[in-house]
């Protein structure tokens, strides 16, 4: 009866200490991975918690981006739309307010809070990965990330996730 009671004070306290160092693991990172029927194509930090996707609009022709803000669930939003354009902004994204010039430090010309009445909210996106769309992810921090490049001559479609590690 002693040795059951030993062995369950020595199970209960390496119970104790696995608690102990699973709860000391360390803060949550969150990456921005890449993925396609290939698996993970790239993984990229999301330090600030915001990201933007550009690309060619194939109407205009012109560069046109996303820009999203990570939401507490790991979900992202998007929180503007910006474009090199204006065309971009007021007819092909149809937003109800008037863009406004961005700021000097920007990489596109004029910005415009998407339509409040319509949120834009994801936990994936699925997304084509071409040359002629020239899809470039854009982390604050990291450098710019072609996503075409990533899929060659594959199946061009890409999806994008939040995923947390520890």
């Amino acid at each position: 009866m002693r040795k059951l009671a030993v062995v369950v004070a020595v199970l209960v306290c390496l119970g104790t200490l696995a608690g102990v160092t699973a709860g000391n693991a360390g803060p949550t990172q969150r990456f921005l991975t890449v993925t396609n029927d290939d698996g993970e194509l790239a993984r990229v930090p999301l330090d600030g918690g915001t990201f933007a996707v550009s690309y060619r609009n194939s109407i205009y022709q012109t560069l046109a981006e996303e820009r999203y803000e990570v939401q507490p669930d790991g979900s992202y939003r998007l929180v503007q739309i910006a474009a090199d354009q204006l065309a971009v902004l007021e007819e092909y994204y149809g937003v109800p307010v008037a863009p406004t010039a961005a700021g000097p430090s920007d990489r596109r010309n004029y910005v415009v809070p998407p339509n409040p009445e319509r949120p834009v909210v994801f936990d994936t996106l699925s997304i084509a990965a071409t040359d002629l769309g020239q899809r470039t992810l854009h982390v604050p921090g990291e450098p710019p990330l072609e996503l075409w490049p990533l899929v060659g001559n594959a199946n061009p479609f890409v999806v994008l996730d939040i995923k947390e590690t520890q």
